[in-house]
């Protein structure tokens, strides 16, 4: 019989609610037992609210647990590389909340303290196992558009209601997140173009402030080179007039499009053919990703987002951002 995992998550916030937190109770395989948050009153009303036996304010407690076989961790970045040294500290398995941490260097810290251990380490990259995406990857493979020229990314929307305000918002401090939004929204666009078609070799940008709402980046062009030869461009504003969101793979017989966050339709496109496709994604949108956990526990594949594709896609953000 395949093992029972425990699971603990730290930092139980939104990410948690819906996407994530529910998942690794429907799979057959793991169970939440833990969940920790620093205000103690959030963590008990999380663990109630979602029937998870044991709740904690501290997270060295959650790690430390007897009972934990595994942890999550969906706090903000700039507690990731901390925490996950402590999880690798203590022999765990571990799953890291994207992006996988707020610099390349401080990944390569992380997989170097769980390879030195041999532990698993994932990240929840989840657009990697989602079938709306193995459908675009099906279509590249049978080379229905042929052989890939290039791809382009545009991803805009308006400022928002926090950002007007000038309220404190972690995804927009460029301690936390340099590129802001882009850091949050950009990393699964690119960590799927990777999956898709492969590594990244060379990549450039240019990073702005336009706004003047928040310390971050809020308009990022960047430009990169596939190892296979397959150039990329993209461009995300976060104060424009309306959202956007397209993705447009060009072959020399045709071009695919779709979004990366939107739940529309995907196309495929060429001389003699247009095909639509609706590919609906699962209540938790993690389910697939977490599914893939436990195959990957139980040797029956590899999982798509582990702690080195995750930290091939911190270097190809870095590099857009250009940070030193």
């Amino acid at each position: 019989m395949n093992k029972m995992y425990n699971w603990g998550i730290l930092g139980c916030g939104n990410v948690t609610e819906l996407k994530s937190g529910p998942a690794y109770q429907k799979v057959d395989g793991f169970n939440l037992n833990a969940v920790m948050r620093r205000d103690f009153e959030k963590a008990q009303d999380y663990a109630l609210r979602h029937r998870v036996p044991k709740f904690f304010n501290n997270a060295d407690d959650l790690i430390n647990d007897p009972e934990i076989d595994a942890i999550y961790i969906a706090t903000p970045p700039d507690s990731h590389t901390e925490y996950a040294l402590k999880v690798a500290h203590a022999g765990k398995i571990c799953c890291i909340e994207k992006p996988m941490a707020p610099s390349y260097q401080e990944c390569v810290i992380i997989n170097k303290a769980f390879d030195d251990k041999k532990i698993p380490l994932f990240v929840a990259y989840y657009r990697r196992s989602l079938p709306r995406f193995d459908k675009v990857n099906e279509w590249l493979i049978a080379e229905r558009i042929g052989e890939i020229r290039h791809i382009n990314w545009h991803l805009s929307k308006p400022a928002n209601d926090i950002d007007l305000s000038g309220k404190y918002n972690w995804r927009t401090d460029s301690k936390i997140a340099l590129g802001g939004y882009f850091d949050d929204l950009a990393s699964h666009g690119i960590d799927l173009f990777v999956h898709l078609l492969g590594n990244i070799k060379e990549a450039n940008g240019v990073a702005v402030n336009q706004q003047g709402l928040y310390t971050a980046m809020d308009s990022i062009t960047g430009n990169w080179l596939h190892e296979s030869g397959i150039t990329g461009t993209g461009s995300w504003n976060f104060g424009s007039e309306k959202r956007e969101d397209l993705v447009q793979i060009y072959g020399n017989r045709g071009k695919i499009s779709f979004s990366v966050f939107s739940e529309s339709p995907i196309s495929i496109e060429t001389d003699d053919n247009k095909e639509s496709l609706f590919v609906e994604n699962p209540e938790n949108i993690q389910l697939y990703h977490i599914q893939n956990i436990l195959k990957h526990l139980n040797g029956s594949v590899l999982h798509p987002s582990t702690g080195k594709t995750a930290m091939h896609t911190s270097w190809v953000l870095d590099r857009i951002l250009r940070k030193k």
